[in-house]
């Protein structure tokens, strides 16, 4: 049996001064595609992601968020205002091949770690940028947090029914799809190096991705000035489409319905009135109390009876699970998205990266690095040289 291949990044040096979320995950990203990812982090105190826990949970010192965010990474500890940790770092910037960092704008400029500054060090380094809304314009130095830049881009207006106020997305979305584009940048230009050898600056905002999420609907706003969001009613999961889009209550749980033709479900739910429904703009201009029909019936049964009746006919379905349904479902175990890794025999059990390369899924049993783990053995792989900066 042939050996697998090499992940697609392995022998990449990357080095990661960002803090928390969008920009630790995007390293963690390229980390599980096979680069090497050193940490660099405050004597003392660290990432703040190692002390602001999800949830208030810890394992072994560190909150679980931070596990989540830095599993296969290593990490030395260096006080950027120093002169001679700082002397060090600029060696390390020498020797890598990918910088990550997520300070606002003008902290690395006044450190002297921004790109061009860099650049003179490594010309053909490939630099990320991951702030909250950019370098530029009056919201530059806002405060680069998930709920503040949902906010901002109007995200929370999408949810929800007409009778809500804003319904933020209860995950952090925006530092999650920051970490994706991040990663799609860093990997594109270094596609670019190994071609032509030249390096480059990616550079994405928090508000950029919650912008880009809503590409549909500013798009179609940018061709319509009438268009504006208006929610329905307390069913509807999505403010532009049409009835039967939305979750609905059963006697045991939840159901979501996406686009179906009305006739149809009426036929199969036994709805005369639905079933005579033939002109599709029925479904707009009659949405709530088609929802209220749909939502009437459906609580008379449970999830399971409707989904019998539903998938059979090939109409679009799923049941609504619970987080507690979800972990004991059969499909939550056949995708794999679990994994443990193991710091200091402490086991920790997490999720994987969501790609498989070369059918080969993207797991580690390296755990996140305690602060300055690999202090002594980088500074003896990396010894002091001289660096013009």
């Amino acid at each position: 049996m042939s050996p697998a291949p090499p992940l697609p990044l392995e022998g990449v040096l990357v080095l990661d001064f960002s803090q928390f979320l969008a920009g630790p995950v995007a390293a963690m990203r390229l980390a599980d595609l096979g680069a090497r990812v050193i940490k660099v982090e405050r004597p003392g105190v660290g990432d703040i992601g190692r002390t602001l826990a999800f949830a208030g949970r810890r394992i072994d010192g560190d909150t679980v968020s931070f596990h989540a965010m830095n599993r296969n990474k290593e990490s030395i500890t260096a006080d950027l205002k120093s002169a001679d940790d700082l002397a060090y770092v600029k060696e390390l910037v020498a020797r890598a091949d990918v910088i990550i960092q997520n300070f606002r704008p003008g902290v690395m400029e006044r450190i002297g770690l921004d790109y061009e500054s860099v650049k003179t060090i490594n010309p053909s380094i490939v630099y990320a940028s991951a702030t909250g809304y950019g370098s530029e314009g009056p919201w530059k130095d806002r405060p680069g947090q998930d709920l503040l830049a949902q906010s901002i881009s109007g995200l929370p207006w999408l949810s929800g029914s007409r009778e809500d106020g804003p319904v933020p997305v209860g995950v952090s979305i925006a530092d999650h799809l920051l970490s994706c584009h991040i990663a799609q940048g860093v990997t594109a230009l270094l596609v670019r190096r190994f071609r032509t050898g030249e390096g480059g600056l990616v550079e994405s905002s928090l508000l950029e991705a919650m912008l880009d999420l809503q590409f549909e609907l500013l798009s179609t706003r940018l061709n319509d000035e009438t268009i504006t969001v208006r929610r329905g009613g307390s069913h509807s999961a999505h403010a532009f489409l049409a009835a039967p889009y939305g979750t609905y209550p059963t006697t045991d749980g939840y159901l979501a319905l996406a686009m179906n033709a009305i006739p149809t479900l009426g036929r199969l739910l036994g709805i005369r009135e639905l079933e005579l429904m033939s002109d599709p703009q029925e479904a707009w201009d009659r949405q709530v109390e088609i929802e209220e029909m749909l939502a009437e019936r459906f609580a008379t049964d449970t999830t399971q009876h409707w989904l019998d009746i539903l998938d059979t006919a090939d109409v679009w379905c799923a049941p609504v699970l619970t987080l507690d349904e979800l972990m004991e479902s059969d499909g939550f175990a056949a995708i794999r998205m679990t994994q443990e890794v193991e710091r200091d025999g402490v086991r920790i059990a997490t999720t994987r990266g969501p790609i498989r390369v070369d059918g080969r899924v993207l797991s580690s049993a390296k755990a996140a690095p305690r602060l300055g783990e690999d202090d002594e053995a980088i500074r003896t792989e990396f010894p002091r040289q001289r660096v013009d900066a």
